[in-house]
């Protein structure tokens, strides 16, 4: 079988950030790294649920709402993609830093985080999420276009 492209990516060099992981038509995919692969620390699954939701919620109710496709976690728990339509890069690192901003900040209830809303309800940390995005906060900062390309 073909190679897919996020395995051509040489994770020893792989740094938190935003990338464009591929470009497929008007779908850009961003891979959001959180945490360094492979150094022992992942993204603990309560914590990262949490920031779904709350990123999600977020985007979903951005100026860019109609922009948005996806935002989930990376199976390796080290970060997440975030998938957009027709949506400059400069606009795009914008939000993931409003988003970071808004869910390091966040107080009151997880958004659909209700037994009939979400598969996993019990499965939550905002604590941990309220960390994960402030994490970022200081590596986005001053973040541009030419930063979202992968070493080699």
């Amino acid at each position: 079988m073909k190679r897919i492209a996020s395995f051509e990516v040489n994770h020893d060099k792989l740094k938190p950030g935003m990338y464009t992981s591929r470009v497929d038509g008007d779908i850009t995919t961003y891979d959001i790294r959180m945490v360094y692969p492979n150094a022992g620390t992942y993204i603990d699954p309560a914590a990262g649920h949490t920031f779904e939701h709350l990123f999600a919620t977020f985007a979903r109710n951005s100026a860019w709402a109609d922009k948005v496709i996806y935002c989930g976690p990376m199976g390796c728990q080290t970060g997440f993609y975030f998938l957009v339509r027709d949506m400059q890069p400069a606009d795009a690192i914008l939000l993931v830093q409003q988003t970071m901003d808004f869910v390091a900040a966040y107080e009151g209830e997880i958004p659909g985080a209700s037994r009939v809303e979400c598969g996993n309800c019990k499965l939550h940390d905002l604590a941990g999420a309220k960390v994960l995005a402030a994490s970022m906060i200081p590596v986005l900062r001053g973040w541009t276009e030419e930063n979202l390309v992968y070493e080699k």
